[in-house]
């Protein structure tokens, strides 16, 4: 690698940590406050004026669209709406970095996470979508599902944990079962998260030499590298086998991360047809005082300062 080649992989690996402040910086920006806010953790001396217009706008898209979002939930609640959103790709993709920004601002109790771990010796020998079922939406809810009974047809098939017998027979299924939660009345949505190889291996390469975030690298991620062209032949295949009309994949094209939000933030919010809730107007009552009432003197704890 020459000068010129470890200098751009420097100039990369420094984005990239600005990105991660950015993720800190999200919840405290309004327009007005962009430059004050930016500038306390402004991670690179070599970042261009056309760096910091792209984030300003980048920030400044983002809060327009969660403000939609907010729409977007009362109006799912309010019409008892039912909404599963599956978020699919591969490791280090960017599925986890839309799924923060999209429920940022939004009510856990309306819109909700669902990020299953591997399936217990119990639910080994259950019906596959068996332990899917119990997180599906009730009536004004959003689920957001990190990964989802999509894994039999990725990560099972490439590292061997299910059988061929058991992967086909997933693919009889699954037409059926999303089918099923259409008719039942459940909006389906389903998004591919599409990055290239050399993009992976940036991001694999960041997450190794980022403390907060080596977490995010498990064993299974790093067989994954040694795998990659056996994913994409799982990834094609699923994607031909289960791109149906009642419940269509919609590719988000991931290298660009930041680009990659808004992109399918603002498609989401199109696949809805949402409108504002006009809420009725709150007026704070007086708080009623008793003179009997004395609040007592707060416990002080010496560990806590």
């Amino acid at each position: 690698m020459d000068k010129q080649d470890i200098g751009d992989l420097h100039r990369r690996i420094e984005r990239e940590l600005l990105d991660s402040y950015d993720e800190e910086l999200e919840l405290e920006l309004d327009d007005r406050r962009f430059d004050e806010i930016a500038s306390r953790s402004a991670g690179t001396q070599s970042e261009t004026p056309d760096e910091r217009l792209r984030r300003r706008r980048y920030f400044t898209e983002l809060l327009r669209l969660q403000g939609e979002l907010v729409k977007l939930q009362d109006w799912v609640s309010t019409t008892k709406h039912r909404v599963v959103i599956l978020f699919e790709g591969r490791d280090a993709a960017g599925k986890g970095g839309v799924i923060k920004r999209i429920t940022q601002r939004l009510n856990p109790r309306i819109c909700r996470v669902v990020a299953l771990p591997a399936p217990n010796d119990r639910e080994r020998t259950q019906w596959y979508f068996q332990r899917y079922v119990p997180h599906l939406p009730a009536a004004g809810e959003m689920v957001l599902f990190d990964r989802s009974w999509y894994n039999r047809a990725g990560v099972e098939r490439v590292m061997g944990f299910c059988t061929d017998d058991e992967y086909e027979e997933f693919f009889r299924s699954v037409p059926e079962f999303e089918r099923m939660l259409v008719r039942s009345g459940i909006q389906l949505i389903k998004y591919w998260f599409s990055i290239t190889d050399e993009e992976q291996h940036f991001r694999f390469l960041s997450r190794i030499h980022d403390p907060l975030k080596q977490w995010k690298l498990s064993p299974m991620d790093l067989e994954s590298r040694a795998r990659w062209e056996r994913y994409t032949v799982a990834k094609e295949t699923m994607l031909e086998r289960t791109h149906i009309p009642e419940a269509p994949w919609w590719i988000v094209e991931a290298n660009d991360k930041k680009a990659a939000r808004l992109n399918c933030i603002h498609h989401l919010l199109g696949q809805m047809p949402y409108r504002e809730v006009m809420r009725p107007t709150v007026t704070l009552p007086e708080r009623v005082r008793h003179p009997e009432y004395s609040r007592h003197p707060v416990p002080i704890n010496p560990a806590i300062k």
